[in-house]
């Protein structure tokens, strides 16, 4: 034998030796594989339920707007009705306050007597019922005429 058959004699017993010492974790690849496999299989199935599921859950959400905007549309008008009493409310008590404050404001020596012996709020009382006797009285002389 020559030199070139020995050293490729010897690269054959070397590649023998490589593909002994490498079987073991080739078919634990293997077996790494089918597991993998399997598990892959399943996936299309699973992608499909998850699907199915996200569109059930879509599709009660958009349900439950829907029932959520016809409720509304149909409060609506509640709200509109409480939004112009307590518009009327805020007018009135407004016109209330005014007519005090210009009560409160010409009678000056009044005023000092309420706030020496601590009486405002009673004075403000009396001169709510003043103003809402002296209002009432032009409209039932109206209402008698009529």
């Amino acid at each position: 034998m020559d030199w070139l058959g020995l050293g490729v004699t010897i690269l054959g017993v070397a590649f023998l030796i490589l593909a002994i010492l490498l079987m073991k974790p080739l078919f634990h690849l293997a077996g790494v594989l089918r597991s993998l496999q399997t598990t892959t299989d399943k996936l299309p199935e699973q992608v499909e339920e998850i699907a199915n599921q996200a569109t059930d859950t879509i599709s009660t959400g958009h349900e439950t707007l829907h029932e959520l905007n016809k409720q509304v549309k149909e409060l609506t008008p509640i709200f509109h009705l409480v939004g112009d009493a307590s518009k009327a409310a805020k007018a009135a008590s407004s016109t209330v306050v005014d007519a005090i404050m210009k009560v409160q404001g010409s009678s000056t020596e009044g005023n000092g007597f309420t706030k020496k012996h601590h009486l405002e709020g009673i004075y403000g009382l009396a001169t709510l019922t003043y103003y809402a006797i002296k209002q009432s009285k032009p409209q039932q002389a109206s209402n008698n005429s009529k």
